[in-house]
């Protein structure tokens, strides 16, 4: 499975970017939000995800994680389908979307072409909680300004231990908003200790 894919920018349109690693040119569907983010860069780093149908084979690009995750958790909803994902990215910034969710804005998603009043309602009901848990989000834009290498890697460390993601992030930040500049061993111990 591809994670991402790094090299040089070759073509970069709304909708598509086409970067080239290692002599092979990878075409990849994009939102306005990473469109946004590549528009100045000649290399970059995009962030796959692979859909794959009995029909089809594409490769959707995020210029970061926390996009990718999102867009994953928004396909995840019955009726929402990737191309309906991919215009919502392009339609609000994802903590537009986030917060859209939480708020229970249904006008808000309702305003995204594509998007319904029953779709609104679904999405709602279904990424409410997975939202609030900490679900389609990269584990740095939970922490805020305490995000560093040492978070992340203790969340993997706490979730590679058997924990779930939720009560980990909860652990963590936990942690971070009493200490916010413990070490990496620090991180873990605290948050051992509330889990």
């Amino acid at each position: 499975m591809i994670e991402y894919i790094k090299g040089n920018l070759v073509e970069l349109t709304p909708t598509e970017a086409i970067i080239e690693c290692h002599g092979i040119g990878y075409r990849t569907l994009i939102s306005l939000q990473t469109y946004e983010r590549l528009r100045e860069l000649k290399d970059a780093t995009i962030y796959i995800h692979h859909y794959l149908r009995e029909d089809e084979e594409l490769y959707y690009g995020f210029s970061d994680k926390d996009e990718r995750e999102l867009f994953r958790l928004l396909i995840g909803v019955s009726g929402i389908g990737a191309s309906t994902a991919r215009m919502m990215l392009s339609s609000l910034s994802s903590d537009e979307i986030r917060h859209a969710i939480l708020s229970e804005d249904i006008n808000k998603i309702k305003s995204i072409k594509g998007i319904g009043l029953k779709s609104a309602q679904r999405l709602i009901l279904e990424l409410k909680d997975k939202i609030i848990k900490g679900g389609g989000t990269d584990n740095s834009s939970l922490f805020g300004n305490n995000s560093n290498s040492n978070t992340e890697e203790a969340v993997t460390a706490l979730v590679l231990l058997g924990f779930t993601k939720a009560n980990v992030n909860k652990a963590v930040n936990s942690v971070l908003k009493e200490k916010p500049d413990a070490s990496l061993e620090e991180i873990i111990k605290l948050s051992l200790k509330k889990l």
